[in-house]
């Protein structure tokens, strides 16, 4: 869907001074009503992360409001340009931390962009297979703590259930949980195990059938519809106007996943279904992430029939010069010595330029732009992090919305803090 600037909506985001600044001149109006400003957070419980809002209250009617964020400031793209490109990987999985493979991959991906590296078929595929997976177990997280948010506890206990059985398979391959750090530069960290693919298929067996369970116990639930039903309504047009991507534009009617509409890692080859909304409501924010999930599963079969076909293929690229040799040639050969050395102590140099390349992560759109001087450090590195961009819909959806209401909203846009402070 192309929309063009006139259609643009005049959107206004006011900021935390801003709001302040009414109570300092606080008067009651012509009906003896006043507004109040309430500091909502910044704790984790209901703001999903360390986010404070600035709230101007009319009795339990939100007015206005401003998101305050900063407080899990950690620097991570400034650290980044201290270091070399491998050994940065590891500070993109803190990021988002609920999808650590796909901050991976999109790093990863903008220096094989900038560096025209080839990536193995086997390796892509593994990639896809992983970041469907990572898709997975992010929108759990987010399934079990909204409907937690609005009272439905049980779902939390059974998402966290499901979630277990993706941390396991993460260790499995990597000896993390959460920050796996497993992508390298032309393909991945190293082989996965002999029992890995038996293992995911059981997995995924498992599964489908309790994502049937979760719509049983909420999307037909006359409660759960009472809170989500025609709240928090984005529009088409102020969805692309707010710069919203992922299920927060796609619930809006707008057919928009970079999977298919600016396809990496072979996605293109993969046969799968976009989830659209029509009202841009919670409940329709809801129901698209819960059918990705199913989505999800369809993509990680077809990508492990096509894995059993690639048994013995390379897992990473063997140009020397950007990913080390086996410990096996290291043995006989001195050049494939001096190029582990050369790797572990300075790193590859990639040629002078920039490039971008941006991703489909379970929160919606993420970037990577990086730009090589053509040392062994990356001269700026900045991540278009989706949760910042989203975050911002949350004063346009909640004015004039029920305090109760918050906290629904803010699970629905699905930010991750970490992601938005980096």
């Amino acid at each position: 869907m192309v929309m063009h600037a006139h259609a643009y909506p005049n959107i206004e985001i006011p900021t935390p001074s801003q709001i302040a600044a009414v109570a300092l001149d606080n008067e009651p109006d012509e009906n003896g009503e006043q507004s109040m400003i309430l500091s909502m957070g910044p704790q984790h419980p209901s703001t999903h992360g360390v986010l404070r809002l600035a709230v101007e209250l009319n009795g339990e009617n939100v007015v206005q409001l401003a998101p305050d964020v900063g407080f899990l400031h950690t620097g991570i793209e400034k650290t980044i340009e201290t270091k070399t490109y491998t050994k940065s990987i590891v500070l993109t999985d803190r990021m988002d931390y609920l999808a650590p493979m796909s901050n991976n991959m999109v790093y990863v991906a903008a220096i094989e962009k900038l560096m025209k590296q080839d990536v193995p078929e086997r390796a892509q595929t593994l990639r896809v297979l992983l970041l469907e997976i990572t898709r997975i177990n992010s929108h759990l997280v987010w399934l079990g703590t909204h409907a937690l948010d609005l009272a439905a506890m049980s779902v939390f206990f059974y998402a966290m259930r499901e979630r277990e059985y993706i941390l396991d398979i993460f260790e499995m391959l990597t000896g993390a949980r959460m920050m796996t750090s497993y992508f390298r530069v032309g393909g991945l960290a190293w082989d996965i195990p002999a029992d890995f693919i038996p293992t995911v298929e059981d997995f995924l067996t498992h599964f489908l059938p309790k994502v049937d369970e979760y719509e049983d116990l909420l999307t037909n639930n006359l409660l759960w519809k009472q809170r989500t039903l025609g709240v928090g309504v984005v529009n088409a047009a102020d969805a692309i106007a707010l710069g919203l991507s992922g299920a927060n534009l796609r619930a809006s009617g707008v057919d928009w996943d970079l999977r298919k509409t600016m396809p990496y890692s072979g996605y293109e080859t993969y046969q799968f279904d976009v989830p659209v909304g029509y009202n841009g409501d919670i409940y329709d924010r809801y129901r698209c992430r819960v059918q990705e999930m199913r989505e999800s599963v369809k993509i990680a079969r077809q990508a492990i029939e096509r894995l059993k076909q690639m048994h013995g293929q390379p897992y990473i690229t063997d140009n020397r010069k950007v990913a080390p040799p086996p410990k096996s040639e290291i043995t006989y050969s001195m050049e494939s010595l001096i190029h582990h050395f050369k790797l572990w102590t300075e790193g590859f140099r990639p040629p002078r330029g920039s490039a971008y390349m941006a991703i489909e992560s379970p929160r919606g759109e993420i970037g990577c732009y990086v730009v090589s001087d053509g040392t062994p450090q990356p001269w700026r590195v900045h991540f278009r992090a989706p949760s910042f961009i989203n975050l911002q819909a949350l004063p346009h959806i909640a004015k004039g919305k029920l305090m109760a209401d918050l906290v629904a909203l803010i699970a629905s846009i699905d930010p991750v803090l970490g992601e938005v402070d980096r």
